[in-house]
């Protein structure tokens, strides 16, 4: 009998799943840091430019997603046996500017970012939903 035809040990497949879940641990693991580099403080506020007596700081808002999963399972069909694990994970990270700090030798003032096309879509779908209910309120009740 060769080494490909023997038979599993059932002490050596226990040591490939925990291998195997070590290493999505680790994955996970890498996928979360990479996650907390990128909403930092420094995602936030950009460095300071400086013109003249001016100095102008952009400030950001970050979100951040993250979903992971891990998993196995074992199930017996006939005379084989069968099981196995897996996971997996993913996740973004989205950034906007919302404000510009200026600073000038007679005070600092915070102006905001405006982002009209996102105005002008939560209007319209707040429009929207208000005329779809205005039109079912209207309507007779069915069956009477």
């Amino acid at each position: 009998m060769t080494d490909e035809e023997k038979p599993v040990v059932e002490e050596e497949a226990q040591e490939e799943v925990v291998a195997e879940d070590l290493s999505s641990l680790d994955v996970i693991q890498s996928t979360f840091d990479q996650f907390l580099t990128t909403a930092n403080v420094n995602a936030v506020y950009a460095k300071p430019v400086r013109q003249g007596d001016t100095m102008v700081i952009t400030a950001a808002e970050v979100f951040a997603g993250f979903g992971f999963g891990i998993g196995e399972g074992s199930g017996q069909d006939g005379d084989q046996k069968g099981g196995g694990s897996g996971g997996g994970g993913g996740g973004q990270t989205f950034s906007r500017p919302v404000a510009v700090v200026v600073c000038t030798p007679n005070g600092v003032s915070v102006q905001p970012v405006m982002d009209r096309t996102k105005l002008w879509m939560a209007a319209l779908t707040a429009a929207g939903f208000m005329l779809v209910t205005l039109s079912k309120m209207r309507r007779p009740p069915r069956g009477r």
